[in-house]
């Protein structure tokens, strides 16, 4: 691989670590239920950006080093992940042009499958929690967004032009 295209990979792997980090990291009991999603909208904000390079495989693997990491049903996050970046994969010709608030929705809506897609999953496996396990990190998640957004763009736009 030349050096630019590592170059190029580097703030995607870049993120993606860090987004690993950033769920991994211990919170306190009480703010542990509003933890965003971070390694969802890393990956719906990559589906979107460069939806050829970074796609389903690329969440698969992620997913599973996620259930790996955080003691859950193998392929649990693996899943949901995947379809949540199909998705976004498949209408990231319309998302791109949608404003920001827009997008916001959209995204709101993608972290709601994503979290239902995990519901169903613990409910078939027979793990109950509360609501709040899964509404608080869509509710943080979609309030994260537009910061997320604006400062990853800012990322691409700079590797984009070679800086």
């Amino acid at each position: 691989m030349s050096n630019g295209r590592a170059l190029r990979h580097l703030p995607v792997v870049a993120t993606i670590v860090i987004a690993l980090m950033l769920t991994m990291m211990p919170l306190p009991a009480s703010v542990d239920a509003f933890r965003p999603d971070w390694i969802a909208l890393i990956l719906i904000f990559w589906a979107i950006s460069v939806p050829a390079s970074y796609g389903v495989g690329i969440a698969w693997f992620v997913g599973i080093v996620l259930d790996v990491t955080q003691g859950t049903l193998l392929g649990q996050h693996a899943l949901a992940i995947c379809v949540v970046v199909f998705v976004t994969a498949k209408f990231h010709l319309l998302m791109r042009v949608f404003p920001l608030l827009q997008l916001t929705a959209t995204v709101f809506a993608l972290l709601s499958l994503y979290q239902f897609l995990l519901f169903w999953i613990n409910g078939v496996a027979g793990v109950t929690a509360p609501a709040v396990v899964y509404w608080g990190p869509v509710l943080t998640g979609s309030l994260l967004w537009p910061l997320l957004y604006t400062f990853l763009s800012g990322i691409r736009y700079r590797v984009q032009l070679g800086r």
